[in-house]
């Protein structure tokens, strides 16, 4: 829905004939973060409650449509009508509600509104909602700003060494129905896991989970507002365990269980393809900051979806430089700034189902180039 649903697309013949899978270029940028704020239009910057609760009302208004669709007609659709119209609402519903999940994730950068109580309030029922404990993933994912490609410091998505793969990585990662099974797997219990247990996340020298307020991940400041992530999937879990007693199990899992299960597939494959891409570099503590890890991510089209999804795929360098701005301007400050970044600014058209398989292919481990003067810079490869 940002800048009007429209979709990104390379605007410059240099764009559009770009490798995707160049790398990017790694010395020291030419522009500083000042010059690429001073491209983007003034009111890029202005947050607006009232537009922003415009499409948060118009995402919950869909869902209800399309709730009252499946609850009042379904039941009485002949087969195998009525399992086209149960696969059909699984999608449009989850779409909707991966733009929900957005909804919060604005609210955790403090770009829903210029009020952080209003913001936190909201970001906190909507995550809750969709069982993700909002303060436990707004702390984490702030840091994933803070150090973003930083192979130290990140703290989602961090890649290994060759070093460092497990057995079957290697014994599973090179083998196509192998690569299969790893790529369902993450797309449909990544996104719990990692709440639950860190799964690709920054590697600790402690058990850490977003659901302990003690974990490594949060400090003291913190550990009250984890114990309040708790209770909001707490308080979701317990309605939806009363639900699943009056009306079913099977109606439950029907109803909501399945769009949640879109929902954290969008949001797992979403990130990583975000920073998973053989043209991006990731740093050590020698090479690394912040300005070069925030350009090191890569903007991807998602067609028609980019509305559902408030366009967070295909602003999303712009979205690492300037975190706070709203998804109705993403469009229009992604625009102003791909002159300033030039080179630096990375994307890749490939259809994403297209995109998805080759980057869970080729996106392995990193390791350094030995013909390379940058001794901390690791790139993605895949010769295990």
């Amino acid at each position: 829905m940002g800048g009007g649903g429209n979709m990104s697309v390379p605007t410059t013949k240099t764009e559009q004939k770009k490798n995707p899978l160049q790398r990017a270029p790694i010395s020291k940028p030419p522009f500083t973060l000042s010059d690429i704020k001073k491209a983007i239009p003034p009111h890029c910057f202005e947050r607006s409650l009232i537009r922003s609760s415009y499409y948060l009302v118009h995402d919950l208004v869909l869902i209800y449509i399309f709730y009252y669709i499946a609850s009042t007609y379904f039941h009485a659709l002949p087969s195998p009508y009525s399992y086209l119209a149960w696969f059909a609402y699984w999608i449009v519903q989850g779409c909707v509600s991966t733009g929900i999940w957005v909804n919060a994730h604005e609210c955790g950068h403090q770009a829903f509104s210029h009020y952080p109580l209003i913001n936190d309030t909201i970001g906190f029922i909507l995550h809750s909602a969709l069982l993700t404990p909002y303060f436990s993933w707004k702390y984490s994912h702030r840091r994933h700003h803070s150090n973003t490609a930083s192979l130290e410091n990140d703290e989602n998505y961090v890649p290994k060494t060759k070093s460092e793969l497990k057995w079957f990585t290697k014994a599973y990662a090179n083998n196509p129905l192998g690569r299969l099974f790893i790529l369902v797997f993450t797309l449909t219990v990544g996104l719990p896991l990692y709440y639950a247990i860190n799964v690709a996340g920054r590697p600790y020298d402690r058990f850490a989970s977003h659901y302990n307020p003690y974990s490594p991940i949060y400090n003291d400041r913190e550990r009250l507002q984890i114990y309040f992530s708790d209770v909001g999937v707490i308080a979701t879990s317990y309605v939806l365990y009363r639900v699943a007693c009056t009306q079913g199990l099977t109606w439950l899992v029907c109803i909501y269980g399945v769009p949640l299960l879109v929902v954290n597939g969008f949001i797992v494959l979403i990130t990583f393809l975000h920073h998973t891409h053989s043209s991006l570099p990731h740093y050590d503590s020698q090479e690394w900051n912040w300005l070069r890890g925030a350009l090191a991510t890569v903007d991807r089209d998602y067609g028609v979806l980019n509305y559902f999804f408030h366009n967070i795929a295909d602003t999303h360098v712009m979205h690492h430089l300037f975190s706070s701005i709203p998804h109705y301007h993403a469009i229009e400050a992604t625009k102003a700034i791909k002159p300033v970044l030039g080179e630096y600014y990375q994307y890749d058209g490939t259809p994403i189902y297209k995109a998805m398989w080759r980057d869970f292919k080729e996106c392995i481990y990193v390791e350094k180039d030995n013909e390379s003067q940058e001794k901390g810079v690791y790139w993605y490869k895949n010769n295990i």
